[in-house]
């Protein structure tokens, strides 16, 4: 890839975040993910690149959704796969919560994981403690491993999960096992994504979110030195049909970061909406706005960090 396309990325999600951004504790979510897509698309389409989106908001006759097989950019430069998320948290938004985010990976075409859009079982970790967890070992023991290898007791580690029902038997292993939780409502990219920053004082996420989300946190993870380990959470017998007619016929397979994103490199961004631990929200200032963005990319390790000033009245649309 051209590392040219890493502040084009930029320029993507910063127009997303701050179109979306309008919306804040409005609560018309669907408003605020409308908003950013259509921003995202116009700006994306302004890039020398030949995209296809492997993860996307929906399927073909979904519009306005970046879908499944869409193309993006120019036409002209390189071939890559485009993951995104215009908003990475919309009921977060609506509400005026912490932590929404505007988010893309992209990555040498045909070495993004397609996932399904369905449930997955995950745990990530920060880069200290790559290779000390398995998801399919106890709740227990994976917190002891990363107590280990960040040299804590297990009592100081801070796990990320998302606050939902379905997580009412491992909150109560976390809470067994003596370690602490952060419950989130929303946004599990930006949860795994924290778990590679000291400065969030998160430790490891563990949990079932969106399986297209974990594509997403993992091109973000392999920029940082991260992992993130997962297993499709079929809910039902269609979802197991949608599973076998894309080659996947082991319920129980675990998917390692080869498998989320095979090749050598990645570039991910990502913009915040709302304040979070990692990046400020959108602020308006009369005719001016500010965003802060971070930006990395995997062959070079390199992580940017951001901070921008546009002029709302020269620059209306975004795209310029």
């Amino acid at each position: 890839m051209e590392r040219s396309l890493t502040m084009e990325l930029v320029r993507v999600t910063e127009a997303a975040a701050l179109k979306s951004a309008r919306w804040m504790g409005r609560g018309q979510k669907e408003e605020a993910d409308d908003a950013a897509t259509t921003a995202m698309r116009d700006v994306f389409n302004t890039i020398p690149m030949q995209g296809t989106v492997v993860i996307g908001e929906g399927e073909m006759d979904e519009a306005p959704m970046l879908y499944i097989g869409e193309k993006l950019g120019t036409g002209d430069g390189p071939g890559v796969d485009v993951a995104v998320d215009p908003v990475e948290g919309t009921s977060i938004v609506a509400q005026g919560s912490w932590n929404a985010l505007s988010v893309i990976a992209i990555a040498d075409e045909k070495t993004l994981l397609h996932a399904p859009d369905m449930y997955m079982k995950k745990i990530a970790v920060g880069p200290k403690a790559v290779g000390k967890v398995d998801i399919n070992a106890s709740t227990y023991d994976n917190l002891r491993a990363v107590a280990k290898a960040k040299n804590k007791d297990i009592e100081d580690v801070v796990v990320t999960v998302l606050n939902r029902p379905r997580h009412k038997e491992l909150i109560e292993e976390i809470r067994a096992a003596g370690a602490r939780i952060k419950l989130i409502p929303d946004g599990d990219v930006a949860g795994a994504m924290n778990t590679a920053f000291d400065d969030t004082g998160v430790d490891i996420l563990i949990g079932i979110g969106g399986a297209p989300e974990g594509v997403i946190a993992a091109a973000a993870l392999k920029c940082l030195g991260g992992e993130i380990q997962g297993k499709l959470y079929p809910e039902k017998d269609e979802e197991i049909e949608r599973c076998k007619t894309m080659g996947i016929t082991d319920m129980n397979k675990v998917f390692y970061m080869d498998d989320f994103c095979s090749g050598d490199d990645a570039i991910f961004a990502a913009t915040g909406i709302t304040d979070g631990e990692l990046l400020k929200g959108i602020q308006y200032k009369g005719s001016k706005a500010t965003t802060q963005t971070v930006v990395m990319r995997a062959k070079s390790g390199t992580v940017r960090f951001v901070d921008g000033e546009h002029s709302l009245k020269k620059k209306p649309n975004l795209v310029m």
